[in-house]
């Protein structure tokens, strides 16, 4: 929490100072009462003592005055808001090894079904964008609030040679950076990569994509798919068939996500990539802002102090 004038908040230093005026006050009126009754007599003239219930409306008085104090200071809280127009630049993976099933039915099919769900997590207002890495980044749909099309793009996905992450992120920021509204001005986008390995045959580092992507104010999250068993197989002449172990790597992944000030995830199986897809759904939805909440300091000081008036006059009879 910030605040537009913090001085204000010296006068904070006034409720310790009340406290011990009421302790001292307390103190002195117990002597003098000493000095004129026995106290020992005392539960023969009273049904019963007020003890904490005396003291509970000025406690409630100097919790108000304390909120007051803190809203004259204008705070600050960061909050999360909904998102109206944004931009996602969907980059999947379309290699070789993406064919592997150690996540079921295989890698490409569970991030396709998983990228469907994606859809209907974020507002249907934002913009969606889908770009096939492969021997080449490719734009499969350009940026649209049109659902319906990115469905049919996803199922247009074809298998591919290579896996161009460094072109492909680079590619998917200059999707993104030429968004505008109808007025003119930049819509806030992300890119989300969804791959299973390291970069194979970019142009563009991909630590150089991400440098671009952070200077752009557009955060790549990345997620893995697959796990370390993963294996594809490959006909060779005379009908042989090789296995190959492709396993999945984050190195690469983890610093596109660092570098551009996104976030890595990591779904070794179907389920967590669909939990992973729901979650960026969420997140990409809404966006931290700063909000004044002085209001809710001045409500919360009237509340009290009424609180405070009404069990004084409902328990003695008077309003401290």
């Amino acid at each position: 929490m910030t605040f537009e004038f913090p001085i204000a908040l010296v006068a904070l230093v006034a409720i310790p100072v009340l406290v011990a005026l009421y302790v001292v006050a307390e103190r002195r009126r117990r002597a003098a009462g000493a000095r004129f009754g026995t106290l020992g007599l005392l539960s023969n003239l009273v049904q019963h003592v007020p003890s904490w219930r005396r003291h509970l409306p000025i406690a409630i008085l100097l919790v108000a005055l304390a909120a007051m104090i803190v809203g004259v200071a204008r705070p600050h809280a960061t909050v999360s808001v909904p998102r109206k127009d944004a931009t996602v630049i969907l980059a999947l993976d379309v290699s070789r090894s993406m064919s592997a099933n150690d996540v079921r039915p295989t890698r490409m099919q569970a991030a396709k079904s998983a990228a469907v769900r994606f859809l209907s997590e974020v507002p249907k207002t934002f913009r969606v964008g889908i770009v096939a890495i492969g021997s080449n980044a490719t734009v499969v749909l350009p940026p649209t609030t049109d659902r319906t099309l990115a469905r049919t793009a996803l199922t247009t996905l074809r298998r591919s040679e290579g896996t161009v992450l460094g072109d492909a992120v680079a590619l998917s920021v200059n999707l993104g950076r030429k968004q505008r509204t109808s007025s003119g001005e930049t819509i806030p986008s992300a890119v989300l990569v969804i791959s299973d390995g390291a970069d194979q045959g970019s142009r563009t580092r991909p630590q150089v994509a991400a440098a671009r992507a952070k200077a752009a104010h557009i955060p790549v999250y990345t997620t893995l798919v697959g796990t370390a068993n993963g294996i594809v197989q490959r006909t060779l002449t005379g009908g042989f068939r090789e296995q190959i172990r492709v396993p999945a790597s984050p190195t690469t992944l983890k610093a596109i996500a660092q570098g551009s000030g996104g976030e890595f995830f990591q779904a070794p199986t179907a389920d967590r990539l669909r939990d992973v897809y729901k979650q960026l759904g969420t997140r990409l939805g809404h966006h931290k802002t700063s909000r004044e909440v002085s209001d809710a300091f001045a409500g919360g000081a009237a509340v009290l102090l009424l609180l405070g008036g009404t069990l004084s006059a409902l328990w003695f009879r008077r309003v401290p």
